[in-house]
């Protein structure tokens, strides 16, 4: 791996500008980063304190300054030690401005204002952790989405991610041999107020190894059903049929991210709100 320095600066947490360079460097995965994260850069100084980092560790700039003062002085100072500087948003601004026949206003850390949104998201983050792998099943009505599957299927990280987004998402586990929970068959159908209900499954082969990498983590090497090849067949191919009895969609999480899984789903839910699924 070739290794360069990115530096990261930010009037805000950073966090744009982590996931744009992380989304665009997945396509060069011969090279890897040695991140600088510079946030809350909103003074002059710091921007001095910026290019003297930079010039000692020379690479790629890229920015979030929405302060036109801040923005130039760092651009400038770039310029003078030759590095390219990037800055991440103004593309879209621009568009936006475009469409809009306005300008943005040039006020940092707007995106992470404490208004009614935020505190939606805090509280999807809660709903998500109290109605984990199963918990609060008399509550289950008030989700926006619950995910069922077999342990290890990616419920848990899905519902959080989906939180982070606002929704209120829980999850049901499957267990072998025992019946579904009851309050799953009690939910009212999506079309008529009830949460969407989401399967997710796994390849058995993937599922095993994950399985089995769990149980290493937790110092457990006995081989037990949980980890058994044929079982965990039977137990995927079990819940396959529970989904297909039930009429809910099917999601299969073994090749994709939890972020893809989690668009996948909200791209259902879109498609329900809509009338079209």
């Amino acid at each position: 791996m070739k290794k360069f320095h990115l530096h990261l600066v930010s009037d805000s947490t950073g966090e744009t500008n982590l996931a744009v360079a992380r989304a665009c460097l997945v396509q060069f995965d011969s090279f890897e980063p040695i991140e600088h994260v510079w946030s809350m850069i909103r003074t002059e100084r710091q921007v001095d304190k910026v290019a003297e980092g930079v010039a000692a560790d020379r690479g790629v700039v890229l920015f979030t300054l929405v302060d036109p003062r801040i923005r130039s002085r760092l651009i400038e100072a770039c310029s003078r030690l030759g590095v390219p500087c990037i800055a991440v948003l103004d593309p879209v601004l621009e568009a936006f401005g475009e469409f809009l026949h306005a300008e943005a206003g040039h006020r940092p850390g707007r995106q992470h204002q404490l208004d009614a949104d935020y505190f939606a998201r805090i509280a999807a983050m809660d709903f998500a952790m109290s109605h984990d792998d199963g918990q609060a099943m008399g509550d289950l009505r008030n989700a926006d989405v619950v995910l069922v599957g077999v342990s290890r299927s990616s419920k848990t990280p899905t519902c959080i991610y989906l939180a982070n987004r606002g929704l209120k998402a829980a999850n049901v586990p499957l267990v072998p041999g025992m019946e579904p929970p009851a309050e799953l068959d009690a939910l009212r159908p999506f079309a008529e107020g009830g949460p969407l209900v989401v399967g997710l499954t796994n390849d058995p082969t993937a599922l095993v190894a994950v399985r089995r990498n769990r149980l290493r983590l937790l110092n457990e090497n006995r081989e037990t059903g949980y980890t058994d090849p044929e079982r965990v067949r039977e137990e995927v191919q079990a819940a396959r049929r529970l989904f297909g009895a039930r009429g809910w969609p099917v999601l299969e999480t073994s090749r994709r991210s939890i972020e893809e899984t989690a668009a996948s789903i909200l791209a259902l839910l879109q498609e329900r709100r809509l009338g079209k699924g």
